[in-house]
């Protein structure tokens, strides 16, 4: 896939494999399980992640934050990607890239694991030989201090950013206010920049409105995750009391 191209994918913050399945046989290219904001715990990030891939899809991980061992444990557990959060500097970027890569290139650890076969030679080589120089990685954007650091942090071997428009806003010190000019020229610089360095585009649209969806299309973001498991189920859940 070029970066040309949109990867679509959702966000899975509750611990269930059904919904997990449902999700990927929707048609989703990726799906995230959100260990940041949710009661996911590792154990149930290894199932999530086995349900997802088995099912046809990447299996991406946002972890709690730029934690080399958090990153190793979900790599080894299968997953294809990584998305860290609060990433603010070079040197934020280069902590994740050595996390999530075996030397030379990092200095994440050996170990035998689902991702390697569980130690099985054929699939253990291949595992690491192929698969592991295709996990992708990408750096969530949610501070004002990160918008000071955009060149430098995107000219790194990464395959994208997404932005955390909560967060940001906030650090912006006008919390939720995504129509704020000033919000705006940011998310606009991050496009701007992102597009010098040819790396996906990234946007969590929350609520399930396609219009947002056409909306972000339109304006050049490429990696979008469409809502999350929950506010799907509560809006639908509300739909016959809408008019109410």
């Amino acid at each position: 896939m070029s970066n040309t191209d949109i990867s679509l994918g959702t966000w899975l913050s509750l611990y269930s494999e059904a919904i997990a399945e449902v999700l990927v046989n929707a048609g989703y290219e990726w799906v995230t399980v959100d260990l940041e904001h949710s009661a996911i715990t590792i154990d149930q990030a290894e199932k999530l992640i086995r349900v997802i891939d088995l099912a046809g899809a990447k299996p991406y991980v946002r972890v709690s934050s730029n934690d080399e061992v958090q990153i190793k444990r979900v790599l080894d557990a299968g997953a294809k990607g990584i998305i860290v959060p609060m990433v603010e500097s070079k040197e934020d970027v280069l902590a994740a890239i050595n996390a999530t890569n075996y030397p030379p290139k990092g200095t994440r650890g050996m170990g035998l694991a689902r991702a390697q076969g569980y130690g099985e030679a054929k699939a253990k080589n291949n595992y690491i030989q192929n698969i592991s120089n295709k996990i992708e990685l990408y750096i969530q954007i949610e501070s004002k201090e990160a918008l000071n650091h955009l060149d430098e942090m995107f000219s790194q071997d990464i395959n994208g950013y997404m932005i955390g428009p909560y967060d940001l806003s906030s650090s912006m010190g006008i919390a939720g206010d995504f129509t704020n000019v000033d919000f705006i020229n940011a998310e606009e610089s991050i496009l701007e920049t992102a597009k010098k360095y040819d790396i996906k585009r990234g946007y969590h649209i929350v609520e399930p409105d396609l219009e947002q969806l056409e909306l972000r299309k339109s304006q050049g973001y490429n990696f979008i995750a469409f809502s999350v498991d929950f506010r799907m189920l509560d809006v639908m859940a509300r739909t016959p009391f809408s008019n109410d």
